[in-house]
């Protein structure tokens, strides 16, 4: 049976009711049976002859809220669904006590304590000097609302106070006497493990706490509350793998517990990162319970995305901005995965909007580069990127990332003394960063500020010593520019030995060794230019061919 129940509107004759009420006799007969006997076959008739019912006669109330009960027991629908069912028993029939009782115990169902605390209420009005039941259930409500949650010294008084005056009530409604102490009795026993085991918590003994949540579980069966506590423990003490298993435990007594499928797909995602594929499951499931699935999709794209499935990355995103389209981190986010896939056009669009909505000045001026880069790499656009540069420094001046990358841009376009400002602002803003006098170096050098550059290049490895691009460029300097070869040589030496692989500096110690007249330590480092560069290709091979082969000339 499908999740929403059709009530066709039947004629309202005297025939329709008569028989509507002959099935909701049969149906509460069944019920009855059920209750006692607990066979499925009785529960099947007893859904059959409400539906009957409600067919002959939509306005019946009882038939609403009973069948909302027994569907969702059996599993053919949620507990929203039932939720929705009840409230229309309640619009058929205001003034319906089991209406409204039904109502509040789907609901504290859902965990939505406050409306199910509003519809017992209710039911408590319409009773009267009659209202045991609906007293005692908003006594067990308040009970499992502490149990789950943190209660205060209101939720305190009213379960003192719902209980005491609904037992007193309880001549009125002896039938109900026995069931509910046996269900109150185990929520009793519930809050009895879960209080011990809060205040363990808050005196930090956690082995102490765990220990007796796994004695509730054997005592109580309530595997949701404390497996759920256990797992929380072993988060805080951060065995995750335990946490994982514990939270597992709780969704197999309860697949819909929206909360725990957030934090075993929280704790999936930040420490087992190659159980994407698992994550991704929890995320998907929480699309099923979650109404709010924006959020759900972004996580999603950013899990698709590790995974590099670009088009998956992309559908996820895409649907999160569909959902909330002036979040500026979704469409940030589904501009990157369109930039990955090429769609740069999508790309740039995306990231423009982003910068449009601006949640945050230095967050945007991020966001300016990356669009920045987007321009001057893919477009070749070198005017458009600076103006977007320009505008995230505006945004956030002390965006350091942004001047060496306006500075690199200016480089590109070899306007040496616009890249060196930039580079030199950039040092300015942060002066311990290496990186800024690495690449005013190399504008310096260009622009023949031979003193200057060595300045920068000395800076540079004194910050960042295993820097071997700066030992390299350092060498560079004093080999070309000072014609010291002996002070080049150590540069490039202290390169390889921080990178073996290093072929450029190989063919620079090469050279250096050449003017020392170092003729065979320049053939062994030209020969391990030429081995790597094979892999690298960053020289050409014939050129240093051609020099290790003149070393040996007459």
């Amino acid at each position: 049976m499908s999740e929403q129940i059709l009530m066709p509107i039947g004629t309202n004759n005297t025939e329709n009711l008569l028989q509507a009420k002959c099935s909701l006799e049969k149906a509460r007969q069944a019920h009855e049976r059920y209750l006692i006997r607990q066979q499925n076959s009785d529960l099947q008739e007893a859904i059959e002859y409400y539906v009957d019912a409600v067919k002959l006669d939509p306005t019946i109330a009882e038939g609403d809220y009973r069948l909302a009960s027994l569907m969702w027991e059996q599993g053919q629908i949620s507990v929203k669904t039932a939720i929705e069912q009840c409230k229309t028993a309640c619009s058929l029939a205001p003034a319906n006590m089991n209406a409204h009782m039904y109502a509040g115990f789907f609901m504290k169902l859902a965990h939505d304590y406050c409306a199910a605390e509003a519809e017992f209420k209710s039911a408590i009005k319409m009773s009267k000097f009659k209202s045991a039941r609906p007293r005692l259930i908003l006594a067990q409500s308040i009970l499992q609302k502490i149990n789950n949650k943190d209660g205060n010294f209101a939720d305190y008084a009213g379960l003192l106070y719902y209980f005491l005056t609904g037992s007193m009530m309880l001549a009125w409604d002896v039938p109900s006497i026995k069931m509910f102490y046996k269900n109150f009795a185990d929520d009793v026993s519930v809050f009895k493990f879960n209080t011990l085991g809060k205040l363990l918590e808050k005196f930090r003994m956690l082995p102490a706490a765990e220990n007796v949540y796994k004695k509730a579980v054997e005592v109580t069966e309530h595997d949701e509350v404390f497996y759920n506590r256990m797992g929380d423990i072993a988060l805080k003490n951060k065995e995750y793998e335990i946490a994982v298993d514990s939270y597992k435990k709780v969704l197999c007594a309860n697949p819909l517990n929206r909360d725990v499928w957030v934090k075993l797909a929280t704790v999936l995602q930040t420490f087992f990162p190659d159980l994407k594929d698992e994550t991704i499951d929890c995320y998907e499931k929480l699309l099923e319970l979650d109404e709010d699935k924006a959020p759900i999709y972004y996580e999603l794209g950013h899990l698709y995305m590790a995974k590099e499935d670009k088009i998956n990355s992309i559908s996820a995103f895409k649907l999160s901005v569909e959902l909330s389209p002036e979040n500026p981190f979704y469409n940030n986010s589904l501009a990157y995965a369109y930039s990955k896939a090429e769609l740069y056009d999508d790309a740039i669009y995306h990231y423009q909007k982003a910068i449009d909505i601006n949640p945050d000045r230095e967050w945007t001026s991020i966001v300016c580069q990356a669009l920045g880069t987007l321009y001057v790499e893919v477009n070749g656009n070198v005017d458009a990127a600076v103006a977007t540069y320009q505008a995230g420094l505006i945004l956030d001046p002390n965006n350091y990332d942004l001047y060496l990358a306006l500075g690199d841009i200016y480089m590109a376009d070899y306007d040496l003394d616009k890249a060196i400002r930039s580079y030199c602002d950039a040092i300015t803003l942060n002066p311990a960063d290496y990186r800024g006098y690495s690449k005013a170096g190399i504008a310096l050098w260009e622009k023949d500020y031979l003193e200057e550059a060595l300045v920068a290049y000395h800076k540079a490895v004194e910050l960042n010593p295993s820097n071997e691009f700066a030992h390299n460029n350092l060498g560079i300097l004093y080999l070309d520019g000072l014609m010291d070869a002996e002070h080049a040589l150590e540069y490039f030496e202290q390169a390889i030995e921080l990178n073996p692989s290093y072929t450029l500096a190989y063919f620079n110690a090469a050279r250096a060794s050449e003017k020392m007249e170092f003729t065979n330590d320049a053939a062994h480092y030209y020969q391990m230019a030429i081995d790597l560069n094979k892999i690298t290709n960053d020289l050409d091979e014939n050129d240093i061919k051609v020099r290790l082969h003149k070393l040996f000339e007459l």
